[in-house]
């Protein structure tokens, strides 16, 4: 091993990704562990640091070319010992000079004085915070300033966070990529505006407030003037990932302005906003003709009344022939609807003509359709004539039954199928698809009438793996 050539051992560094593997490889040479300590780009830590402070040194000391970490401190608890703290947190910004993407997760020991650490990290492009209690607006703002260097800014889970100065200056320095904001419950949608000319560079973005169904108060926008039909002008022509999550819009307020304005947009997910409207999706459609992927879950509001027939799903079949005439590299389509009874099929406003007139008209490749109680057999057998349909994920889906699975077998291009919930299909019509298409996966949990014994017997499939009342293969 010693004889061998360094770029050599390099290669096989770089071909094996299991940690694990990695871990016993630097034990075989002395060589192999100096190559492997050179080459190796990212860790992830958390519980095992002990003590924290001075194990931090020690694998910066070991892997001097770190540029991933990620502190991870999930399932910890005191007989761990104490987290890393702000010294530890200096230690890793001052001996990892390479460092451009950190994450944070469930850190309770460090909080806005250790972030002035990281200030002084200049190759630090994306940082990543996912409930850390001890960091405010006034560590953020810190980070803002001195990262030079930053394009990605993930915060998920600050309470503390109550104001955006921080936001307002990176929007003026105009030089993030990426903003996701999860269950911040200091920062609205309307602060978020306060980004600015930001907006022109952003690429991607992600907003959820993570509001209950019933916990949703009406908006209101401080730069809203009655009587007046305000637009906003922000230019965002960059963004091509967007996601909208439990939020509350009304017209021509708030972040529904992305709708019309993104025309590179890519990727749109809309989970659960109130106040979309097909008129949305249909000025959505005119202005993405690049639009690929679409994932849509919704919820039944009341529409008027309080009879469950004025209860349904604000979008409607008129959203989808939108889709299908504008949008025709639309390729992944994720449906999902929340709290509909079967017993009501009024609440879906969608139908299945709708859907598969979206499936004929764009190359979609992987459908998800979650709760959907109005796909019945005859969607089934639309599908099996779907041309480019190769990903199929059906989740309690209750119309469906062993006769609209069979159709399967006769789908060109499938090869990926899975089933949650899906109670009404049996062994003999699984085992019949997976032996006709020769499936490279096949996912199975929850459905009652298919076993173990029959999925574990299927061809081409790689693995199995029992979890409780799931399948997995």
């Amino acid at each position: 091993m010693e004889s061998l050539p360094r770029a050599l051992l390099e290669e096989i560094i770089k071909r094996i990704t299991r940690l694990t593997d990695l871990n016993s490889l630097s034990l075989v040479s002395k060589m192999f562990y100096t190559v492997e300590s050179e080459n190796r780009y990212s860790i992830c830590v958390g519980c095992g640091l002990y003590p924290a402070k001075l194990a931090m040194a020690s694998l910066c000391s070991r892997f001097p070319n770190l540029c991933k970490v990620e502190i991870n401190y999930s399932g910890w608890t005191a007989e761990n010992g104490l987290q890393l703290d702000n010294q530890g947190l200096s230690v890793l910004a001052t001996c990892c000079r390479s460092l451009t993407d950190l994450t944070l997760s469930l850190c309770s020991n460090i909080n806005d004085s250790g972030l002035c650490s990281l200030a002084h990290c200049n190759k630090l492009r994306c940082l990543k915070f996912n409930t850390v209690p001890g960091i405010s607006s006034a560590g953020l703002f810190t980070v803002a300033v001195g990262c030079k260097s930053l394009s990605a800014l993930r915060l998920i889970g600050l309470e503390k966070v109550a104001n955006v100065n921080w936001l307002e200056y990176l929007g003026s320095k105009g030089s993030l990529e990426e903003l996701v904001v999860v269950a911040c419950k200091g920062i609205s949608q309307y602060d978020l505006l306060k980004f600015g000319r930001g907006w022109m560079k952003l690429q991607k973005f992600e907003f959820d407030e993570v509001k209950g169904r019933y916990e949703i108060e009406q908006p209101h926008d401080p730069s809203h003037m009655a009587q007046y039909q305000y637009k906003y002008d922000f230019c965002c022509e960059s963004l091509k990932v967007l996601t909208l999550a439990r939020i509350v819009t009304l017209p021509e307020i708030g972040l529904r302005f992305f709708l019309s304005n993104c025309k590179s947009l890519e990727k749109l997910s809309l989970h659960y906003v109130v106040g979309i409207y097909d008129s949305d999706m249909i000025t959505l459609s005119h202005s993405c003709s690049n639009l690929r992927s679409l994932s849509l879950r919704l919820t039944p509001l009341f529409i008027g009344g309080l009879e469950a027939r004025d209860c349904r799903t604000p979008l409607t079949d008129d959203s989808l022939k939108a889709l299908a005439l504008s949008c025709p590299m639309l390729e992944t389509v994720e449906l999902t609807f929340f709290a509909c009874e079967p017993m009501y099929p009024s609440e879906i406003s969608f139908t299945q003509n709708g859907v598969l007139m979206l499936i004929r008209s764009c190359p979609i490749r992987d459908l998800i359709l979650t709760g959907a109680n109005f796909f019945n057999d005859e969607g089934m057998k639309a599908l099996s004539s779907a041309q480019y349909l190769e990903t199929l994920e059906l989740m309690d889906c209750v119309a469906t039954t062993d006769i609209g699975m069979r159709f399967l077998a006769h789908t060109p291009r499938l090869i990926n199928l899975t089933l949650r919930q899906c109670h009404r299909f049996s062994d003999h019509a699984v085992a019949e698809v997976a032996h006709a298409r020769n499936l490279e996966s096949l996912i199975v949990e929850g459905c009652r009438r298919i076993s173990l014994k029959a999925v574990q017997g299927l061809p081409n499939l790689l693995s199995t793996k029992f979890m409780g009342q799931a399948y997995v293969v």
